[in-house]
This record gives structure tokens, sequence and C-alpha cells, in this order.
């Protein structure tokens, strides 16, 4: 069956042909966001990136009946028109897993061995030791076990490292060893070396880790966010970090981005910044274009999509 898909993004030949395999005879068309409007009227799918904003598009497409992301995220899509729609919403949860975990184990890495203290002072010439720990047998603490945190407890796991986690629904988890509900976080949080942030942005979740949390923390312990700078009230994270509640963070991700110059959080010898990148890999569109088109043949076939977004939800 053929469609009209536009996407807003460039495409190789190798991302075009394994879109045709799925739907042969289709048009596929690319466009960037100020000129994709040429192309909106006819258009029966349309594949962006979840931080663009098409709103304006989608109220343009009369015919459209699938929007993808190219992104795990969709926060900045849940606009009324598409939300109280019967568009089909889906997005690219499932790629992100292998750079994602390899970044947040960079990061504890990095604080473990100094890096965060050894980097500066190389570029001072200093030759001076520093305190430095293993990762081995320490606690890490999901907050948010999805695809992206599995990841992350599957790489953790193999590190020697206790991996508990938080999620909604009791499971059987292979790389787990404790399972708390979100009631129980504050009591995992009390255990755990490093928390890390593996949650969608939602109106549930906007927020929701503030000071009351970061003190329940260790002192010792170090924060890193991989997930949105929304989930997090950021003044907190900060008088945290002042009054030495935790140890340090590793942040991927701001409330605004980028971060301002202003921040505290830029001078801060206890915190590695990343500019939004944790997800990036040379294979990201080679995932991203080949997930689209696996969900397009189960589009076709009426088969049932596996990246389905509750638009109530928001994932």
């Amino acid at each position: 069956m053929p469609f009209n898909i536009l996407v807003l993004n460039q495409l190789k030949e190798n991302h075009m042909a394994a879109i045709q395999d799925a739907a042969p005879g289709s048009s596929i068309i690319t466009a960037d966001l100020s000129t994709a409007g040429q192309h909106i009227a006819n258009t029966d799918i349309l594949v962006a990136w979840g931080n663009q904003d098409i709103r304006q598009l989608y109220t343009a497409a009369p015919q459209l009946r699938w929007v993808h992301a190219l992104s795990a995220g969709v926060e900045d899509w849940l606009f009324p028109e598409l939300v109280n729609s019967s568009t089909l919403l889906t997005n690219s949860k499932g790629i992100h897993g292998i750079p994602i975990s390899e970044h947040v184990l960079a990061l504890m890495l990095a604080f473990t061995r100094g890096l965060n203290l050894l980097i500066p002072q190389q570029h001072h010439k200093q030759w001076k030791r520093v305190r430095v720990d293993e990762i081995h047998e320490k606690t890490i603490g999901i907050v948010g076990l999805g695809n992206i945190g599995r990841e992350i407890a599957k790489k953790a796991k193999a590190l020697g490292m206790h991996v508990v986690a938080t999620k909604r629904e009791a499971t059987t988890e292979l790389f787990v060893d404790a399972l708390y509900t979100p009631d129980y976080l504050t009591k995992m949080l009390s255990i755990c070396d490093f928390v890390v942030m593996s949650l969608p942005l939602t109106e549930e979740t906007n927020g929701m880790f503030n000071l009351d949390y970061f003190s329940a923390m260790k002192r010792t312990a170090y924060f890193i966010n991989i997930a949105r700078g929304g989930v997090i009230v950021e003044a907190d994270l900060i008088t945290a970090l002042e009054q030495q509640l935790i140890q340090g963070a590793g942040l991927d991700v701001f409330a605004q981005e980028p971060l301002p110059d202003t921040s505290p959080l830029w001078n801060m010898p206890n915190v590695i910044i990343t500019p939004h990148l944790a997800g990036l890999s040379p294979s990201y569109l080679d995932r991203a274009i080949q997930l689209f088109a696996d969900d397009l043949t189960r589009f076709i076939d009426n088969d049932q999509i596996l990246n389905i977004v509750d638009k109530q939800k928001g994932y």
C-alpha cells in the first residue's frame, strides 16, 4: 500500500530503500520545517523529531493518519489537536539504550576515577593525585525502568554493581536485584551510590525530583540525569550540591537548553555537564529509520505496532 510520507530530516539511500521496501511505491519527501508546508496537504505519514514544532503542520494536514517521532520524547507534540484525534502517534523508544547506557557508565567511571578533577589539572600541567574509587559492588538506583533503564541495569550488572530500580508494576527483571514501586523511592535512594534518572517527562513526572529526594540520598552519592531536565527541580539540585547533600552530578539534560551561562552548575568541580548528547550515535538514524520501517510494515499488515504512544499518558 503506497503512502505519501514526509520526513523532516535528510535521508541516505539505505534509509529511503528501507522505507520503500516496507511500503513499495510510496512517495517519500524529505524537507526541513520551513519548507514542509509545501508538502503537508497530501501527507499520510509525518516523520519528524520530537522537539520540532509540528503543530501548524498537523492542523494543515487533512489526510494525516500517522505521526512518528525519530526521538523517544514527544512531550512537545501533546497539543490538543493531536491528543484528541484518531491520528496514530509513535516514537523511537528502544534505540537509545546502547549510547545512553554507555554515557551513564562514562559519567560514573569519570567520577570514581577522578577524571572530573584530573582533566582540569592537566590543562594547568599539574601532577597531583586525587582520591579514586571503584564502581565494583557499588549500588546503582535507576529511577524508571524502561528500555533505557534496562540497558543501564544490564551494563551495570556486568561491571559487578548491585542494581536496584523503581517501576510501577512488579515484574521479574533479569539484571535488577531489587525492584521498588514509586511509593518506596525514598527508601531506595537511601542505599544508592549512584542515582540515575530514566523517566519520560509527563505531567506526573514534571518537577517530581525535589530537595526532599536529594536529601534522602547518601552524601557520598552521585546523581545522573539522562532523562529530561524537567523531571527535577534544578534549583533544588543546585542547593543539594552547594550544601554537599550529595557528592556530585552528571547532567546531560536541563530545564533550559542550552544551559544559561549564568547557571552555577558550570563552575562546580563536582559536576560534569554534557550538552544533551547521551542518546547520540553514528548509528542513530539507521536504527530510527529501520524501527519506523518495521512499524510501517506492521501498519500495512494490520499487525500490532510496537511503539504506540499513549497520548493521554505522554509515553
